[in-house]
C-alpha cells in the first residue's frame, strides 16, 4: 500500500474515470452498480468480490468488468497506469472504516454506502483523513433523491406548509420472519439493526429539511421471535430551530401509516407509498435518457390542504416530483472533476451518527439526551459518554405527549 499517492482528477475532455467497487451483494448489485454504468463520465471497471455467483451476475450485465478478490489489489494499483479513479464502498458495515482509511491511504477518492462508521468520532476521523489527503469522501445517502423527500424539499422552499411545527416520517415494512445474516445480528461489531440501517435514512433526511438536533428521544424493540437486533424503533427529535421529527424504522408493521405527514402554520402535506426507483431497479429496470425514470402514477401523489384528513378527501394532489437517484453519482462525478460539490460529506453523516448514538442511549437508558452544539463554546458535553457528542441527560416523556446486503438501502 502506497501511504502518500496524490489522486489526480481527469480534465473533462478526458477518458471517463474508472471505478472500483468492493462488495457486489444486495447494495452492490442493486443500487451501485446500475447507477454507475448510468452515469455520464463514469465506468464500472472493477468489481470486488471473490464469490464467483455474484461474478457471474456481475459479468452477466456489465461484460467489460474486471474483479479483484480483496480490496489490497486496487490500492497496489493506485500508482500505477491502471489506478483506479474512485472507490466505492459496498461491503458490510464493520468493513467501512477499515477499507475507507485504506483507500485514503492509498490516495483514492471514496464513496461509502451509509453508515459511513458505527460512530460519530469515526466518520469525523475519516473526514479529517479525507481533508489532509485533499480527497473526495463521499456519503451514499440516495434517499435524498427519493420522489417524496424531493417534493417535500420544495413544497418547504416555496412556504407552501407555512412554518413547520412537525415531520412525521416512516419507512416500515412487513416482514415477520427475520431473514438472518449480518444485517440482523445483535454482534455490536456488526453494526445491524433498523436504527443504523433505515435510521441512518430517517434522520439524514430529517436534518437536511430542518436541521440539527438539540434533543433525542428513542424507544427501540427486538419484536420478532428469533430476532436480535431492532426491528421496531421510534426517534423523536427536537431541532435547535424548534421543529419536532417523529421518525418511525420497523420490519414489524402490520398496517404501514403515511411515509411522510408534514404539519406546518398553514396546511399539512401527507405521502404515503414508497419512491419507486428501488424497486425498478430490483426488477432490473435501469435508468436510460430515452425513457421516464422515478415517476409515479397521479394516484399516489400526496396532498396538501388543512382541516381535514387527505383520506376523505381533504386537500388537494400534489404532484410527486420525480425521484433521481442518478443526481447522487452525477454530482460525485462532477465533484471529481472540480465542476461541483461533495453531494454529501462525512461530517454530515457525523451529524446524523450523533443523533443514531444518543438514539441509542436514549432506548437503553430511558432518557431524552441533549446533544451538544459544537457552534456553541459553552454547550455542555460528555466525553464519558458513547453517544458521541450527547450531554446531559433528563427523565423522557411519552412520545405521544411530547456484501452489504440482505436489506435495501
Amino acid at each position: 500500500m502506497t501511504g502518500n499517492a496524490t489522486h489526480e482528477t481527469p480534465g473533462p475532455s478526458e477518458a471517463p474515470l474508472r471505478v472500483g467497487l468492493v462488495g457486489y451483494g444486495l447494495a452492490g448489485s442493486v443500487f451501485h452498480a446500475p447507477l454507475i454504468a448510468a452515469t455520464d463520465g463514469l465506468v464500472l471497471d472493477t468489481v470486488v468480490t471473490s464469490d464467483e455467483e455474484r461474478r457471474a451476475q456481475a459479468r452477466a450485465e456489465f461484460p467489460d468488468v474486471r474483479f479483484a478478490a480483496s480490496p489490497q489489489e486496487l490500492w497496489e494499483r493506485a500508482d500505477g497506469p491502471d489506478a483506479l479513479d474512485l472507490i466505492v464502498i459496498a461491503s458490510p458495515n464493520r468493513t467501512h472504516v477499515p477499507i475507507a482509511t485504506a483507500a485514503l491511504e492509498a490516495g483514492l477518492p471514496v464513496v461509502v454506502d451509509k453508515p459511513i462508521a458505527g460512530t460519530a468520532a469515526e466518520a469525523r476521523g475519516l473526514a479529517a483523513l479525507a481533508e489532509e489527503r485533499g480527497l473526495l469522501l463521499s456519503v451514499f445517502q440516495n434517499r435524498r433523491w427519493d420522489n417524496d423527500f424531493r417534493t417535500l424539499a420544495r413544497l418547504l422552499a416555496d412556504g407552501e406548509l407555512g412554518e413547520v411545527q412537525r415531520f412525521e416520517s416512516r419507512f416500515e415494512r412487513w416482514r415477520p420472519q427475520p431473514k438472518g445474516g449480518w444485517r440482523e445480528s445483535g454482534d455490536p461489531q456488526e453494526i445491524g439493526g433498523l436504527l443504523y440501517d433505515l435510521g441512518s435514512h430517517v434522520v439524514d433526511q430529517a436534518l437536511t429539511l430542518f436541521g440539527p438536533a438539540a434533543l433525542v428521544y428513542a424507544e427501540s424493540d427486538v419484536r420478532r421471535p428469533g430476532a436480535a437486533a431492532d426491528d421496531d424503533t421510534f426517534l423523536a427529535i427536537t431541532h435547535v430551530n424548534g421543529v419536532r421529527s417523529h421518525l418511525y424504522v420497523s420490519a414489524t408493521t402490520a398496517q404501514r401509516g403515511p411515509r411522510f405527514r408534514v404539519l406546518g402554520q398553514t396546511a399539512g402535506y401527507v405521502k404515503y407509498g414508497l419512491d419507486p426507483q428501488e424497486a425498478d431497479l430490483r426488477a432490473g429496470v435501469r435508468p436510460a435518457a430515452d425513457r421516464p425514470w422515478g415517476e409515479e402514477p397521479e394516484e399516489l401523489w400526496g396532498r396538501i390542504g388543512s382541516g381535514e384528513s387527505p383520506l376523505t378527501g381533504g386537500g388537494i394532489p400534489v404532484r410527486t416530483l420525480p425521484g433521481d437517484y442518478p443526481a447522487y453519482y452525477a454530482a460525485v462525478a462532477d465533484a471529481l472533476r472540480g465542476k461541483g460539490e461533495n453531494p454529501v460529506n462525512a461530517l454530515q453523516a457525523a451529524a446524523a451518527l450523533d443523533v443514531l448514538e444518543a438514539a441509542r442511549r436514549s432506548a437503553r437508558e430511558g432518557v431524552t439526551v441533549k446533544l451538544s452544539d459544537p457552534a456553541d463554546p459553552e454547550s455542555d458535553s460528555d466525553p464519558d459518554s458513547d453517544s458521541g457528542p450527547a450531554s446531559d441527560s433528563v427523565s423522557a416523556p411519552s412520545p405521544a405527549s411530547a456484501d452489504t446486503e440482505e436489506q435495501p438501502e
